[in-house]
């Protein structure tokens, strides 16, 4: 059953989502990510009532109602909800990949996405995130990366 977002995280998320985009464009990543993420505390905002699909939900409505800098990407889909689950008290963790693409030449495409108990976490399509090979991953790692940054083999 999936509940409400409430006003309270209405408000945090639509906040969150107007500062994230231009620190994004200002400031390193890491200094970034660093900075909204687990030294991050616990707000005093009940995290046992946040529907963590409709948070999802909300910022994507969010950021694809944004203009120019702020509008939705999946990084900054990804930083955001970074943010605010760890505010939360969620362990999540960021990615970031990178795959090969053919067409007219080959490029480089990337993508962003977050990842709580070892697999893909509120993505639309989490088979998009296994076909990336992970090249960052947040908070950095004390040990082995954990199996959802690591891509399928083809």
């Amino acid at each position: 059953m999936t509940r409400r977002l409430s006003v309270t995280w209405r408000l945090r998320a639509a906040g969150v989502a107007l500062v994230v985009p231009p620190l994004l464009r200002v400031a390193s990543f890491a200094r970034v990510v660093t900075w909204l993420g687990p030294g991050v505390r616990p707000r005093a905002v009940p995290a046992r009532e946040l529907d963590a699909a409709a948070l999802a939900r909300w910022v994507d409505a969010v950021l694809r109602r944004l203009p120019g800098p702020w509008h939705h990407t999946c990084l900054k889909r990804s930083v955001v909800l970074y943010h605010l689950l760890h505010a939360a008290g969620r362990p999540v963790e960021l990615c970031i990949g990178v795959r090969r693409t053919k067409g007219s030449g080959e490029t480089l495409a990337a993508h962003a996405w977050l990842v709580r108990d070892g697999t893909p976490y509120l993505e639309p399509d989490p088979g998009v995130s296994l076909a990336h090979t992970m090249i960052a991953r947040f908070p950095e790692p004390h040990t082995a990366p954990s199996v959802a940054c690591i891509p399928q083999s083809s």
